[in-house]
C-alpha cells in the first residue's frame, strides 16, 4: 500500500507546485510549466511500479498536468493561446528527444559510468518516441476544441468543471488510444494490449477527476496588475 499513499501525496505535490508555478508567474508560467511538464512525463514514464496489483508507468500525474495547463489558459485567455502552449510544448518535446538522441552518440571517456544509464532514460525506441509524440499532438489539440465546443453548452463559471473535465477525460482516451496503437499494437497480444490501455486511461482518468479543485483555484487568481 506504500505506493497508494505515497503516490496520493505525489499527486498532491504535482498540483501545488502547479498551483505556485502559476500564482508566482502567470500566464508564463503555464507555458514554462508546459515545457516542463512534457519532458518529465516522458522521462517517469520509463519507471513501473505496482498499485493495486496492477503493474503502471509513472508519468500519467504529470501528464495530467499539461491538459490543466491548457484548459486553464483556454477558460481565461482564449482558445488561441491555449493551441500556441501546445505548440511550445510539441517543440519542447521534439527538442528533448533529438537533443538526448545526439547526446548518447558521442563516444564516452573511459572513466564515464553516465552512457548506459543515459541510454536507458532516453535511448527510446523511435516507435514510441513516434507515439509519443503523435499522441501529445493529437490528444492536446483535441482537448482545446472540444473545451472551446463545451464552453458554448455550459458557459457559466460554476460549470467549469464540466468544461475541464469533459475535455481533458475525452481527449486522455484519444491520447492513451494513440499512443497505445502506435507502440504496442503488434508488439503484444491484443489481450496484454487492451489491459495496457485500460490502466493507463484509467490512472488519466482519476487525475484528471482530483485536478478539478485546482483550477478552480487557479482561475481565481488575479494578474491584472502583472499582465
Amino acid at each position: 500500500m506504500f505506493n497508494v499513499y505515497f503516490g496520493i501525496g505525489f499527486a498532491l505535490v504535482n498540483f501545488v507546485l502547479f498551483l505556485l508555478c502559476y500564482r508566482f508567474f502567470g500566464r508564463t508560467g503555464l507555458y514554462a510549466w508546459i515545457g516542463a511538464a512534457t519532458i518529465l512525463a516522458n522521462i517517469q514514464v520509463v519507471k513501473t511500479i505496482e498499485m493495486f496489483g496492477v503493474i503502471m508507468t509513472l508519468g500519467n500525474v504529470i501528464y495530467g498536468t499539461i491538459y490543466l495547463a491548457t484548459d486553464l489558459l483556454n477558460e481565461k485567455y482564449g482558445e488561441k493561446e491555449a493551441k500556441k502552449a501546445v505548440w511550445f510544448g510539441f517543440f519542447t518535446l521534439i527538442m528533448m528527444t533529438m537533443i538526448m538522441q545526439l547526446v548518447l552518440i558521442f563516444e564516452p571517456a573511459k572513466s564515464d559510468f553516465a552512457q548506459p544509464h543515459m541510454e536507458a532514460l532516453f535511448g527510446l525506441l523511435w516507435r514510441l518516441a513516434l507515439g509519443s509524440l503523435a499522441a501529445y499532438l493529437i490528444s492536446q489539440f483535441a482537448d482545446v476544441k472540444l473545451y472551446s465546443l463545451i464552453r458554448r453548452k455550459f458557459p457559466k463559471p460554476e460549470q467549469l468543471w464540466i468544461r475541464n473535465n469533459g475535455s481533458t477525460m475525452a481527449s486522455q482516451l484519444i491520447d492513451s488510444v494513440v499512443f497505445c496503437t502506435i507502440a504496442f499494437a503488434g508488439v503484444y497480444s491484443w489481450d496484454v494490449w487492451w489491459q495496457i490501455l485500460l490502466t493507463t486511461y484509467v490512472i488519466k482518468f482519476i487525475v484528471s477527476a482530483a485536478s478539478t479543485p485546482f483550477i478552480y483555484i487557479a482561475r481565481g487568481y488575479d494578474f491584472s496588475e502583472r499582465q
